[in-house]
Parts: C-alpha cells; structure tokens; sequence
C-alpha cells in the first residue's frame, strides 16, 4: 500500500509528510534528511536571518531533492522573502500574520506557496491567495498558535471541505505513524509534524531541550504567552504558545502586565537563562510529546513513520 496523495505528486515525494519550519532547530541537516526520507523537508527561517540562511540553505539544497523554507509572516519583511527564493525552494511556507504582501512574489518565481491557517476565516483568505497547499493547524500543536483556535481532529475536516481542491496537511497532536493514518482518513493529503523533529539527531536544539521533551508529557504542556513577556520576545499576544511547565509560569502565571513592567524580574529571566538554571528556550511541545521516547535519525523516523501509517489504515480496514 503505497500513501501517494496530492501532496506527495504535487512535490514528487514518497510520504504525505512534511516536517514543520520550527524557528531556529529545523536547520539544513534537518531537512535534508527528511527529505531523502522520501518526506518533504521545510526549513525554520523564521524571521529571514541572511546569515542562518546562508549557513543552512546550502546543506539541503544538496540533497537534490524538493524542500522548503518557512517564515514568521508577522516578523519578515519582502528582502527575507527574495533571499528564500534566490536559493530556488520548491515551496515558500507562511504562518502568523498576513501573508498578502509576499504571495505574488512566491508564485511569480516559481515557488509553490503553502500557508498555515489556524482558523476558517484564515482559510478563506488562503484560498482566495492562490495557496497551492493548506496547514490546517489545531491548538495540540506545540509552539505558537491561534489565542482562539479549534482542536486538530473538527479543525481538519471544516478546511478539507472548505477549500477543496486545495490539499490540505494537518498539523497539531501529530507524533507518530498513526497521527499520519488519522489526518489521511480526515481528508487532509498529509501532515504537518513540528515536535516530533525537534527531538532527532539532525535538529539545532539544546541538548536541555530534547532531553526535556523526549521525558515531557503531554498533560504538562501548557498555552500562554507569559514565557514570550519574559523573554522579551517580539511575538504578537493574539499567539500563545503551548510548551511544557517552566518555573517561571509557576511564579508568574495571571500575571503576565506585572511581569512586562518589572525590569529586575526580566533581568533575572535572562541571568538565569545564561547559568544554565532554565532552557536557553521554552520547550515548545505539542499534546503528542508523550509518544516521543527516543532521538532517532529524521530519515530513520520518516521511514518508520510512513510504514506505521499504512499499517494503521491497513489495520482500520480490515475491521
């Protein structure tokens, strides 16, 4: 049983899955073992870095084959967006803001243009833009998110309907083989799956923060924007963040205003941060962080992955 979907002939890739664009950790080397995993590989350029793209860039476009680079709509400019496409992705990926000002400029060189929606209004909107692919992305998912967005499983489906033809990926709660099997059998034609490579060989993550999340529980992880006030991060408040427990969302949770106006406190946040007291980051972690155990290869997981899913739809099949 072969997964071919729209999605992997529209990118001449053998899995419906693809690896999510997480800011900073899904470097080159990250990427291009999806993508010689048969998966599609999208790198985390988050807010259009000219020196990290120039660094990581080069290592999956070796490979050879399909990948693509994914930014922070919000945090970009249209300079950020040309040095993507002056590197020839195969695809531009946008989330969290409005992506009007750089679609045009995606398709005009011949990328192909996948845009993350967290609710029916952005989907419309993705529509309307001429997206070549859909993210539909529920709130199980690790990292930021809509304040006001809608679980993985209703989420899905009300965008498979609402924009169709477009294929649509699902994302959010996704860990492993059978997350993959479910967003097929919801209609989507793949999936999305962040967490899940935060925690493999290839990802630019703090040893601290893959030991954390590869012992997280998904009953752990919590949504808020009180991690990004300590940080001091530009992050818009309508994006909240799932990540696991922090001790700095225990002393200061309900109290985000108190926190942004006490100079010390954020100080301390960062003294903290530099004596290795806390992560250099929040553990951005999804719902499905219970199912990471281990921290294999990327291509290795793909692999196992894929075969977990077919013998998941095999299994639903025979019932």
């Amino acid at each position: 049983m072969t997964l071919s979907t729209v999605f992997t002939e529209m990118f001449g890739v053998r899995h419906p899955i693809a690896s999510a664009p997480m800011g900073g950790s899904a470097g080159g080397a990250l990427a291009a073992a999806v993508s010689r995993g048969g998966g599609f590989g999208i790198l985390g350029g988050a807010y259009g870095d000219p020196e990290w793209l120039a660094r990581e860039v080069p290592i999956v476009a070796a490979t050879g084959g399909p990948w693509g680079v994914g930014f922070l709509t919000w945090g970009i400019d249209l300079a950020a967006v040309e040095l993507a496409l002056s590197h020839g992705p195969s695809a531009v990926m946008l989330s969290f803001g409005d992506p009007s000002p750089y679609t045009e400029r995606v398709r005009e060189a011949g990328a192909r243009l996948i845009l993350q929606v967290t609710d029916l209004e952005e989907a419309r909107q993705a529509v309307d833009l001429g997206a070549d692919v859909i993210v539909a992305q529920g709130t199980e998912s690790g990292g930021h998110g809509a304040a006001h967005g809608r679980s993985t499983l209703p989420f899905v489906p009300a965008v498979v309907d609402l924009v169709a033809p477009v294929p649509v990926l699902a994302a959010g709660g996704i860990a492993d083989g059978r997350g993959v099997a479910a967003a097929l059998v919801l209609g989507a034609a793949g999936a999305l799956i962040g967490t899940r490579f935060q925690a493999t060989v290839e990802a630019l993550a703090d040893p601290s923060i893959t030991r954390a999340i590869v012992e997280g529980r998904g009953q752990d992880t919590e949504r808020s924007n009180l991690l990004d006030v300590a940080r001091g991060s530009g992050w818009p408040s309508k994006y909240p963040a799932r990540t696991l427990g922090h001790p700095y969302l225990d002393r200061w949770r309900g109290r985000e205003a108190e926190l942004a106006a006490d100079p010390q406190a954020l100080q301390d946040y960062q003294d903290d941060v530099a004596r290795g007291a806390i992560t250099p980051l929040p553990v951005w972690a999804g719902e499905a962080v219970d199912l990471i155990t281990d921290l294999p290869p990327a291509e290795d997981l793909i692999t196992a992955m894929a075969a977990q899913a077919e013998e998941a739809l095999n299994r639903a099949g025979r019932r």
